[in-house]
């Protein structure tokens, strides 16, 4: 398994070369650069700034160059963690992305312990309870959760928070702890605050893994070892958590691992709604205002978080089910 894990982890340095390549190039076909969407945007409110100044702005940072050097210029302040300077925010990429990456991993680590705890249980009641009306009510909302959107959600909170409720629902504070030394309350408030966007974030998600565990555990309950240990005598709840459902969860832990990507993408137009400090406002500015530097490191930080997360399910998947072995 170390050894596996070691040789998996050596794979990500060429792909994530690659993986570079590809994303500059694609942030770079849109015509034009920072400046020249900032000259056009100008133009708009009638303002503006001359040819000249724009060109030299460019020389200033290097915008001029071919699109190769600009490419390694970029990677080569990767290992002393340096991705270049982000024109929009006026700061180095770091410095505008560090906070927020962590809430965001923060939060979609939460999204995904949500989807566990939530869907494999159901899931397996559903399956164990085919056609009652607990399955038909949960199936149902599995559907609504699919079939509604995460920023449509957003909305439906906000709008019950602040109308109904009275309570500030959003960013990750109240107004009167904004600013405030950590105390209880402060913390508590933080609580309330955390845990909308992971039901928000996760709920699509877990109503899709929860019509996989359903679908799986009822294939599996009707196989041939299933019917022979119920002959046997043995317990239906140990027929169910100790075989059913290990072989049951094996397609639902490798599905988990994409549904990372999808919680990133959904962040961006919940974290817009209810102003939460993730990744996605951010990479939507960046990629509005041409600022590249910064649009292609959240891009390459997004696919490092899936390319983990495909490892550790690989990893989970060998810890579930015996009959896995890497060697």
């Amino acid at each position: 398994m170390l050894t596996y894990i070691v040789r998996r982890i050596l794979i990500l340095i060429p792909t994530l070369f690659i993986i570079s390549i590809v994303t500059f190039m694609i942030i770079q076909l849109p015509p034009g650069d920072f400046f020249t969407t900032l000259q056009a945007e100008m133009a708009e409110t009638g303002g503006g700034q001359g040819r000249e100044t724009v060109r030299h702005l460019q020389e200033l940072y290097g915008l001029d160059q071919p699109l190769w050097r600009q490419y390694f210029t970029w990677i080569a302040g990767f290992p002393r963690l340096d991705f270049g300077y982000s024109l929009g925010w006026n700061a180095p990429v770091w410095d505008v992305v560090a906070g927020n990456l962590a809430y965001t991993i923060f939060l979609g680590f939460l999204s995904l312990v949500f989807m566990v705890a939530v869907s494999i249980p159901i899931g397996i009641y559903s399956a164990t309870h085919q056609y009652s009306t607990g399955d038909v009510v949960l199936s149902a909302l599995g559907f609504v959760g699919l079939s509604v959107p995460g920023f449509l959600l957003a909305l439906i909170w906000m709008f019950i928070g602040i109308v109904v409720l009275g309570v500030d629902v959003g960013g990750t504070a109240s107004m009167q702890f904004r600013g405030a030394p950590m105390s209880l309350a402060k913390a508590l408030d933080y609580l309330n605050h955390l845990w909308p966007p992971v039901i928000i974030l996760g709920l699509a998600s877990t109503a899709q893994l929860f019509r996989i565990m359903r679908s799986n555990l009822l294939d599996v309950l009707g196989q041939q070892h299933i019917t022979t240990a119920r002959a046997k005598g043995m317990r239906e709840k140990k027929v169910i958590n100790k075989y059913a459902v290990r072989i049951a969860i094996n397609p639902l832990i490798s599905v988990m691992a994409l549904e990372v990507p999808k919680v990133i993408n959904a962040s961006i137009l919940v974290g817009i709604v209810m102003m939460l400090p993730t990744l996605g406002p951010i990479f939507l500015r960046s990629l509005r205002t041409q600022d590249v530097y910064l649009a292609g490191t959240i891009l390459l930080f997004t696919t490092i978080m899936l390319m983990v997360a495909n490892l550790i399910a690989d990893i989970v998947l060998a810890l579930v089910d015996p009959r896995i072995a890497y060697d």
